[in-house]
């Protein structure tokens, strides 16, 4: 029922995020006319939305996360919530790459599509929710994780959380922290440039040049 994000609504609405670079988002899709329903009584109503596909580890759908939005692109559309998750959600992910013994996991979507814009050739998770990142699945390979934070409180709890764990099963963990409220208003805000730099220096030596060599 859904359609590539190229030349859609979706698409205008990642750019106006200040998303330029989508390669590689075979996970998000188009809805031209997606249901939304309120949460208690109401009209259900219609309007376009980008559909990310929640998968495991291996690959498998699990749930789907929506993201209703203006029909023209500008912005989220104007409905209570404007974002919706279903199915087997808790420990899955949106993936973009796939990961091996380094990846980033954060909350949000656009989020992680920001961090992407300063090293696309990392894999990296969006886990849809501050909850559900301190929950994610570790790949069998995996030997350091970066942990993608927003900058609250929900997002420190996660953060706390995801570092114990991945340091029980022996994952070194990094933080990633934004300047701003979260990585995408760093990129709104501040600019690739100023998103590029910011990074950089918190990452480990090795992963410069591993992840960031495209955009040196």
């Amino acid at each position: 029922m859904t359609r590539p994000i190229t030349g859609s609504v979706a698409e205008a609405y990642l750019r106006k995020r200040g998303i330029t670079d989508l390669r590689g988002v075979a996970n998000l899709r188009f809805h031209p006319n997606c249901y939304w329903r309120p949460e208690g009584d109401g009209p259900t109503e219609t309007w376009p939305a980008m559909i990310a596909a929640v998968t495991d580890l291996n690959g498998k759908v699990t749930g789907a996360h929506r993201t209703w939005l203006a029909r023209d692109g500008s912005a989220k559309a104007p409905i209570d919530p404007p974002r919706k998750a279903m199915g087997d959600l808790l420990g899955n992910a949106v993936r973009f790459g796939e990961a091996q013994d380094v990846m980033a996991a954060g909350e949000g979507i656009e989020t992680i599509l920001s961090l992407r814009q300063a090293m696309p050739p990392m894999p990296m998770v969006s886990a849809l929710s501050a909850g559900h990142l301190a929950a994610i699945l570790f790949p069998t390979d995996l030997r350091r994780l970066y942990i993608v934070r927003d900058n609250d409180p929900a997002g420190d709890g996660a953060r706390d959380s995801l570092v114990g764990r991945a340091r029980g099963a022996g994952i070194e963990a990094i933080t990633l922290s934004p300047v701003l409220g979260d990585i995408n208003e760093d990129l709104v805000m501040r600019g690739l440039t100023a998103l590029r730099a910011e990074v950089r220096v918190q990452l480990a030596p090795e992963d410069v040049s591993r992840f960031m060599v495209l955009t040196a």
